[in-house]
């Protein structure tokens, strides 16, 4: 018998301090231990997927209700839901384009750090002044919110659901979710952000180009637009030769370099242009938490989770704001 097989379940491995359910079955189950076996490449839940004979995928998915065939299976459904939702939560995140940093907290707000810059970088005469970066405490505290979401649905409803589709469900709330969270950390890069204007009646290639030059002291490397306003850039001429980098690459560049990022939470009048290295922290005060003890004891009517984050401008001078219409 295999370890992973022996390990007796119970809802107190969801309340491990510092570490989330996986990492605590991988205490008792190390990955290590299966290099070079057929199980190498699966987790420690995926190790209980195949104990209880669970499939979460493809066509002969199994229905939710085989979590509960036994007691012990059951405690791997909460898993099951916070994966799925942190699934869906990835997938419409663009946090990767856009932040520096993050950083693990246990409060509820948090102190970043501000970067400012004076004096010319050129040569230093003798006795001469050195030009200063002086790094000081944010002016503010970060107040970490919580997005969440409730899906409200008794037991009996979704008991005879596949779990395919049921995590299809999962995903796109934590789609929603993400979303949410994407439209917060605008709202901080776009507060106070210096801004210009286009120089026609309407939104031209050479405008970009421009925009990219005003962040002369620091390297653009994402600019974070509307959905509308994104057809209207991949519309340029000059764009054409750019459509097939997603089509490889997932991702859509200027000939310039700047990485194009699609937003709800951005309004169509502005393009968010930004030095990824150094423009925004998230702060991060809980992981995406699921009510585990209601979901394993099948008395379900709803399914509550959330999460809690914050961002912090660190470079100011690292973001800019083009007005892509005229007032």
């Amino acid at each position: 018998m295999n370890n992973f097989e022996k390990i007796t379940l119970e809802k107190g491995l969801y309340n491990i301090t510092g570490k989330n359910f996986t990492q605590a079955l991988e205490a008792l189950d190390p990955d290590a231990d299966y290099a070079g076996t057929e199980l190498e490449g699966l987790d420690a839940f995926e190790r209980q997927l195949k104990r209880f004979d669970i499939r979460v995928s493809g066509e002969n998915s199994d229905r939710v209700e085989k979590f509960f065939k036994t007691t012990e299976s059951a405690v791997l459904f909460p898993e099951f839901v916070r994966r799925s939702i942190k699934q869906g939560m990835d997938e419409a995140s663009i946090l990767p384009e856009v932040i520096a940093a993050a950083t693990n907290t246990d409060g509820t707000d948090y102190r970043g750090i501000l970067i400012t810059k004076s004096g010319a970088d050129t040569a230093i005469s003798e006795g001469g002044e050195f030009p200063v970066t002086t790094v000081n405490g944010a002016a503010s505290l970060t107040t970490l919110s919580k997005f969440g979401r409730k899906i409200s649905s008794s037991y009996e409803v979704i008991r005879k659901q596949r779990l395919d589709l049921f995590a299809v469900v999962l995903k796109s709330v934590g789609a929603q979710i993400s979303r949410a969270v994407n439209k917060q950390a605008m709202d901080v890069l776009k507060n106070g952000a210096a801004s210009s204007t286009i120089s026609g009646t309407g939104l031209a290639y050479s405008d970009l180009a421009a925009f990219w030059a005003t962040l002369a002291d620091y390297n653009m490397t994402t600019m974070v637009v509307s959905p509308a306003t994104m057809a209207k850039i991949l519309s340029f001429e000059e764009m054409k030769y750019c459509i097939g980098d997603y089509m490889t690459g997932g991702t859509v560049k200027t000939p310039y370099g700047v990485t194009l990022v699609k937003c709800t939470g951005v309004d169509d009048g502005i393009a968010i242009g930004l030095d990824k290295s150094c423009a925004l922290e998230m702060v991060i005060g809980s992981d995406i938490v699921v009510d585990s003890s209601k979901l394993i004891s099948t008395q379900i009517d709803e399914i509550v989770f959330s999460v809690t984050v914050g961002f912090d401008k660190v470079s100011a001078d690292a973001v800019k704001i083009l007005n892509t219409v005229k007032a």
